[in-house]
Parts: C-alpha cells; structure tokens; sequence
C-alpha cells in the first residue's frame, strides 16, 4: 500500500503542477510499474494497454455521443429549448432561471457532457438573463448546476466509461439515471426558488414569451425525436447501446442539415472539435489504464477489503466513506479522470460487500456532479468564467451554494434508497437484472 501511496501522492504534484492529467497518469503508472517489476515488463504492459484501451469496439459509442451532442447544439437547438421552457413555466419570480434548468435538462438527454451543457446554454441564457436585470450569481449558478445534468440524464459519456470499465450493462445505467435525473431537475429548480425567496432582488419578475403550439413543437420534437431512437432502441431491445450511439449520431446530423444553418464549414468544425475531444478522453482512459496497472500491481484494493472487512464498520458506512472521498477529489480531478483513478479500487469492495453496480454507478455520477460546481477546479465554473470572463469567479461560487446543497439532500436520498435507481432498470431488463 504505501508505493500506491507514494503514486497517488506524485500524481496529485504533478497536477498542482499543471501537468495534463493523462500524462500524470500514464506517467506515473509506468514508473511505478517499472520501478515494481523492472522495465521489460513495464514496456511490454503499456504495449498491450495501449492495445487494449484503443481497440475496444464499445469504445465507439465516446466519439459518436459526442458528435450527436456538438451536432444538436450547432444546430441551435439550445436556443429552442430555453425559449420553449421558459413558455412553458410561464410569467412568475425566477422563471427564467427555472427555463434554464429545464433547458438543461432536456438538452442533457441528447448531448451526454457537462462541459458542453453548461457552454452551449451559457450563451443563451445568461445574456438572456441579465437583459431583463437578474443577477449574475443566479444566472450563472443555474447554468453552471443546471449543465452537471449533461452526465446523468442518459445518454451520458461518463455512465459510458464507468459501464466499459466494470462490464456493467450501459442500457441498465442508462435507465437507471432517468428518475435521479428527474429528482435532480426537481432539486435544481427548489434552489432556484429558494435563492429567489432569500433575494428578490436577484430575479425580477418579467414577461415570459408566448409561443404558439407549433413554436413549441419545434422546439421539443427533435429532443423527443432523437432521445426516443437512442434510448427508446436500447430498451425495446432493437439494437444495443453501441449500435444506439452510431444510429444517434446519423440522426443529429440529419436534424441539422435539416435546419439549412449550417455551412460546411461549420459542419467541418464541429467533426474536428469531436475528435479533438474524443482524443482528450481516449487519452485519459489510456493514462488511467497504466495508473490502473500499477495500483492493481501493488494489491492496495485487497488491503483495504481486508481493513474494511475487519474494521467492523458497517457497509452504508463504507458507501459514505467514498461519498465523502469522491467529493474531496472533486476539488482537484475532473469528472473522468475521477472516475478512472478510483474504480480499479472502490469497485471491488463494492462487489464484495454486496452493493449493485448499476446503484453504485449513478451514485458516483451523483458525486462527481458536485464535484463539477464546488470550487477550486469545478470545471464547469470555469466553463462559465470562460464564456462570461466579466463575472468574477467568486460570484459564481456564491450563487451555487443552494444547488450544492441541493446535490448532497440528492447523494444522501440515493445512497438511502437504491430503488430509486434501480426499479427501473429492473423494469426494463428483467433478464439482465436477473
């Protein structure tokens, strides 16, 4: 256990240090392969990770969710979305900030990332926000939290990595995250109205805009269209997930095209901003596939089975105990990187200690939500900061407060009662379940 130590402490110095994450990773991983079992061996495990971390037929569906989601949004969809919510809610105190989460939500359940969630509505709503005089913390706050619904509401990028890296059913996970996605719209839109209640100042009431009912089936049919292929595919047994990601994809570029807003060249960009992110995260999942390698070589995920197993200590304390382990992390890893470091470890006193991994799945993506708005390196504060750069930071981290709470009543409610998320699932894929 203490060379695991010694690597966790290295990899978070060199991340102070501003070192990519996927380089600290693999960097680390194979020192300390190397340093374990000798250089032959060490080389020969990056060849056959590299190997095995690259050609990996579910891996796919990464790049084709991305695409479908950097489709919709250059389609201008995130627009229609918050006009149409904000119709919906109607004329009262907050309303927009309220359109926001809602927007959020239903442009989540076709784009599967944070990052772009909180990016694409950030343009729409805060300029939209501050026009009628709310203030920036609550308006940047609802996008910031209302974004963090990218990876729950399915499809979502991170369920996808977690589901490759325990060979836990992603169509399960999938399903498994709509009614804590509902719950954590619900919650959102509670911290709305209780920020508007604490100031009122901070939400002028203003007139909502009115659209006609074919304005508002504009807006929604494509989200209805495009989620009831994807999921509604998996679960009615058409076609898996993987197939679901291709057939996603084609589906968002024939919606766009269908728009006539997009040029070529626009169309060009967003293929080449897709592989980039693609790259981004294939070469975190590589990195932390050497870390893996490494932490797995030293047994510390045996020694702490054993200290757990004879601690005495009761299972749901377990369960806490990582709750609180994956929020301290938060404030230093991004939501990937998280996820990848630690499941080598958690996940097999998971299984030992009886727990579903389907529950344990969306809980940790419950988590690492927080971990995407408290500060220091909430990513998606800094998404904010990026395309708003005159709100100061400190503004931003003021007005999430509510919506971290909101977060933690969420993880405590979940981490509770797991057939919140697991009667679904159930429901959906008996066979599976069974």
């Amino acid at each position: 256990m203490l060379a695991a130590s010694l690597g966790f402490i290295v990899l978070f110095g060199l991340i102070l240090f501003q070192v990519p994450i996927a380089t600290g990773l693999a960097l680390v991983g194979f020192t300390g392969y190397a340093l374990q079992s000798g250089m032959t061996p060490a080389l020969s495990m990056a060849a056959t990770v590299t190997r095995d971390s690259t050609l990996v037929y579910s891996l796919i569906v990464l790049p084709l969710f991305v695409l479908m989601g950097n489709l919709v949004a250059g389609a201008g969809i995130s627009t229609e979305l918050f006009r149409a919510a904000q119709a919906l809610i109607g004329r009262r105190r907050g309303s927009l900030a309220l359109a926001t989460v809602g927007a959020c939500g239903a442009f989540g359940a076709i784009c599967g990332s944070s990052v772009a969630t909180a990016a694409t509505m950030a343009k729409v709503a805060i300029p939209s926000m501050r026009r009628l005089g709310y203030a920036d913390s609550l308006s940047a706050a609802s996008v910031a939290a209302g974004g963090t619904l990218g990876i729950l509401i399915p499809p979502s990028i991170i369920m996808v990595i977690y589901g490759i890296a325990t060979q836990t059913h992603i169509g399960m996970l999938f399903a498994a995250g709509v009614v804590p996605g509902i719950i954590a719209v619900a919650g959102y839109m509670a911290a709305v109205k209780w920020s508007v209640w604490r100031k009122p100042q901070n939400a002028p009431l203003g007139d909502s805009e009115r659209l006609d009912g074919r304005q508002l089936f504009r807006a929604l049919w494509p989200v209805g269209v495009i989620f009831g292929i994807v999921m509604g595919g998996i679960y009615g047994g058409i076609f898996t997930s993987i197939e679901a990601s291709g057939i996603g994809a084609a589906a968002a570029l024939v919606f766009a095209l269908t728009r006539h807003n997009l040029t070529i060249a626009r169309i060009v960009d967003i293929f080449v901003d897709t592989a980039q992110t693609s790259a981004m995260m294939f070469a975190i999942i590589l990195g932390a596939a050497m870390f893996g390698e490494f932490v797995n070589m030293t047994g510390v995920h045996e020694g702490l089975l054993k200290i757990v197993q004879g601690s005495g200590f009761p299972p749901f304390g377990v369960i806490l105990l990582m709750v609180v382990l994956y929020i301290l992390l938060g404030s230093v890893l991004e939501s990937i990187s998280m996820i990848l470091l630690t499941i080598p470890i958690f996940f097999p006193i998971i299984k030992a200690l009886g727990y579903d991994p389907v529950w344990f799945g969306i809980l940790i993506v419950v988590v690492v939500e927080v971990g995407l708005i408290h500060p220091p390196i909430g990513v998606n504060l800094f998404v904010i900061r990026s395309v708003m750069p005159d709100i100061p930071m400190m503004t931003v981290v003021k007005g999430v407060i509510p919506f971290i709470v909101a977060d933690l009543l969420r993880i405590f409610l979940i981490a509770s009662v797991p057939a919140i998320s697991l009667w679904l699932p159930h429901l959906l894929f008996k066979s599976a379940a069974g």
